[in-house]
């Protein structure tokens, strides 16, 4: 065997050389699908990136990786920067990255930021131009997929928080070209028809080509222009969209938009209840007041110095004791109207308004009210209070999930 003899390190650091000394291989950008993903503790990251015909071995030293704006996962598709090299330990060469970033994603983000500067500069997004959402509605409309678990949440929290508030579904398409349009539509179409004091826009999650319809301007306008307040419920928690920004309250979730939206009926009624509690003893304590200046006056008037001024200023006396009297009956009557407002109040936040309407109370051995098939088993006994009377049943079975 002729010739000099190198050892492996030798040879594997000088294809290293040409490597690193190769432009291209120096000043690379690459694309595919993530595979054999490992984050290790130190914060770098090896993985390998694939495509149809081959695949190629990858790591992300910490100092970079600290960069990243995303968590990388198996089978995401990502774009990468970095360069070409061999390791010389084990002379595999691999691409050594410095920037990460999904795939495809790079102008989207781009296009989100220059159009959120340019409504913001626009005072699309001004605080002083949202619209106060109402304490008490009765009707809301809800913008959304029908076939969605949004419009599920919604309506389901809808019914437990305050079952007396009416939800109108309007359907509309929330992914794809044309969803852009159908919102826009959805919008202009309740404003016009005037008939609901809320509107909640939402949907469920995804990533951020499925909820771009939500990133047009002529969505963002349609809700600045809307006479109606709007909830936006675009995805999860941590996703954010322009129509979050243009919208007159942004809820993290459908979910929490139905929460914001609707007062708990309950919650009512014990504030009505320590209200009419209130404003019953303020006006014991106004009639007790009124009883005493009363037999004061009486008293008064019955006293031998009030008879002489009687027979002295009789007409003045008598005067004086009709404006007393139309005094008195004002101070009552205003007492008696404030009850009544409390009374009728009261009554329309009663469980009984809602039996006379043809619903059923529910209450247990206890006497406490059910509100969920959880509090059942089979075999308890209820007590079921309808209109005109009460009655007696057996739980026999229990089928949980929506009404």
């Amino acid at each position: 065997m002729k010739g000099r003899i190198y050892s492996i390190a030798q040879l594997n650091r000088y294809v290293k050389r040409l490597f690193e000394k190769d432009a291209f291989l120096s000043d690379v950008f690459v694309e595919g699908e993530i595979s054999n993903l490992t984050i290790h503790r130190s914060g770098h990251i090896y993985l390998s990136l694939k495509d149809s015909d081959a695949q190629i071995s990858c790591v992300m030293f910490s100092t970079y990786a600290l960069g990243l704006k995303f968590l990388p996962e198996t089978g995401m598709k990502v774009t990468v920067y970095g360069q070409v090299s061999l390791y010389e330990k084990t002379g595999a060469y691999q691409l050594y990255i410095k920037i990460m970033e999904p795939a495809g994603l790079g102008a989207l983000y781009a296009a989100f930021e220059r159009l959120k500067n340019k409504l913001e500069k626009e005072g699309i997004f001004d605080p002083s131009h949202k619209k106060e959402i109402p304490q008490y509605v009765k009707t809301i409309a809800v913008l959304t997929s029908p076939t969605g678990a949004a419009v599920r949440d919604i309506i389901s929290i809808s019914k437990r928080r305050n079952p007396n508030v009416e939800i109108v579904v309007c359907p509309v398409l929330v992914q794809g070209e044309k969803a852009a349009d159908s919102i826009v539509k959805a919008i202009a179409d309740v404003n016009r028809w005037k008939g609901c004091d809320l509107i909640i826009l939402g949907r469920g999650g995804g990533s951020i080509e499925d909820l771009w319809a939500f990133n047009e301007e002529k969505v963002a306008y349609a809700i600045y222009d809307s006479k109606i307040p709007v909830i936006s419920a675009v995805g999860h928690e941590t996703d954010f969209t322009i129509a979050d920004f243009a919208a007159d309250l942004r809820a993290p979730t459908p979910s929490a938009a139905a929460e914001l939206a609707l007062r708990c009926a309950d919650d009512d009624l014990r504030r009505a209840l320590k209200a009419y509690k209130t404003i019953e003893a303020n006006i014991l304590s106004r009639l007790n007041s009124a009883e005493a200046d009363f037999n004061r006056l009486a008293k008064f008037f019955s006293s031998d110095r009030f008879l002489r001024e009687v027979c002295d200023r009789e007409g003045y006396v008598s005067d004086l004791a009709d404006d007393i009297y139309k005094s008195f009956m004002r101070r009552l009557e205003l007492c008696e109207s404030r009850l009544s407002r409390s009374v009728s109040l009261i009554e329309s936040l009663s469980p009984l308004k809602v039996v006379s309407r043809g619903y059923c109370l529910v209450t247990d051995k206890k006497d406490r009210a059910v509100s969920r098939v959880s509090e059942l088993k089979e075999g308890d006994r209820v007590k079921l209070s309808l209109k005109d009377g009460r009655a007696s049943a057996e739980i026999k079975e229990i089928c949980k999930g929506d009404i």
